[in-house]
């Protein structure tokens, strides 16, 4: 790295005063684990999903879990879910006892391949679980009709992809639920947490009794539940960030449209949009054509922060990979394989400034020399 410029990390979480005071507040209020700040925070984000009932939780990975658990998705059924993603939408699936079925995604968008999805349902199919991966929507109108026609359950891990849409609505509007993550690197965040978004009042009900140890009112248990609140003061956090995140995100796409414009390297392919969609950039992603780790290593030598998501798809990791092979079940997932071994993600957060951005793209386009 070069002594001139600093550093410019992948991801720049932002906790600033404006944060701090909020769950200051909360703490003085003493008010903390599942209060006003927990609803009105469910009330704020819904506005983000035309108008669905929010059931707040303290992860992305519990928002699936009960989801699950919610539609009754259990043993004997399975799941159809991108291999091409980070563990927990997979984990979600194993931890209600259902079988994953792990299918191919499309090499533009990296998620979901409607074709793929229609020719891995079997008769024990319950669920669809398309990816919103890297904050670029699915293909949820192809998706949509396909569990429209077999009567398949959605589940959309939107994770990535707050505020993100497709022809005008916006992901976690689509299906049976929505869930997002507010992990510190996401787009906005809670400190942690997680949000479940349903058309379905049942549902989310259901999930608020889940969440709350399978109670509405004290002592009052109705269902076998789980310890999985929002505490107040993540809360508090997350309705600042989410004041935030229109801004942030028309930033991140101006810094992504700079991006794209400017690189030039002949083996390095920029990220593309689906028509209809609008793609919020949580990760700005190309794909390296060439030796990639000698291409991140030059990118970390010039001070360009970069990361790989994901270097190995779920279906390889250990708890997939050993079940699987003992049950002689393998997987043909070409582009899955193809995308995992030359994605590489790059700085597009936006506290980027222009010099930021510049350097990037100069240190990028001289990989085009280097490899």
């Amino acid at each position: 790295m070069t002594d001139a410029h600093a550093f410019i990390p992948a991801a720049k979480p932002v906790i600033d005063e404006a944060e701090i005071e909020a769950a200051v507040r909360v703490l003085r209020s003493g008010r903390v684990v599942q209060g006003p700040e927990v609803a009105a925070f469910e009330e704020e984000f819904s506005e983000l999903v035309e108008g669905r009932h929010c059931v707040a939780v303290n992860s992305g990975t519990s928002a699936l879990h009960l989801t699950l658990l919610g539609l009754g998705i259990g043993p004997g059924d399975e799941v159809i879910v991108p291999s091409f993603s980070f563990a927990a939408s997979a984990n979600a699936v194993r931890l209600v006892g259902a079988d994953v079925v792990f299918v191919d995604i499309e090499a533009d968008s990296y998620c979901l391949d409607p074709a793929a999805v229609e020719a891995a349902i079997t008769p024990r199919t319950a669920a669809i679980m398309p990816v919103h991966l890297y904050g670029h929507p699915a293909a949820m109108d192809r998706i949509m009709a396909i569990a429209q026609q077999h009567d398949l359950a959605v589940v959309e891990d939107a994770c990535q992809a707050h505020a993100a849409a497709l022809n005008g609505t916006p992901v976690g509007a689509f299906g049976a639920a929505g869930t997002f993550s507010f992990y510190p690197t996401k787009n906005m965040h809670s400190l942690e947490g997680g949000m479940v978004t349903t058309a379905d009042a049942q549902l989310a009900r259901t999930l608020r009794l889940l969440r709350n140890q399978g109670m509405e009112q004290r002592y009052a248990n109705e269902i076998v539940g789980a310890n999985v609140r929002m505490t107040d003061v993540s809360a508090a956090v997350g309705r600042v960030q989410l004041t935030k995140l229109a801004g942030w995100t028309e930033q991140r796409n101006a810094n992504a449209a700079y991006l794209t414009e400017h690189i030039s390297a002949a083996n390095v392919v920029t990220p593309t949009i689906a028509e209809g969609a609008r793609h919020i950039f949580h990760q700005y992603t190309v794909r390296i054509l060439g030796d990639r780790d000698a291409a991140m290593a030059k990118l970390t030598e010039a001070g360009i922060g970069n990361a790989v998501y994901y270097p190995t798809p779920i279906h390889r990791l250990k708890p997939y990979w050993e079940p699987d092979q003992k049950a002689g079940r393998t997987w043909d997932l070409p582009e899955t394989e193809r995308a995992a071994a030359e994605v590489v993600s790059l700085p597009v957060h936006p506290a980027l400034t222009r010099e930021d951005l510049d350097r990037i793209v100069t240190a990028v386009n001289a990989l085009g020399e280097q490899l």
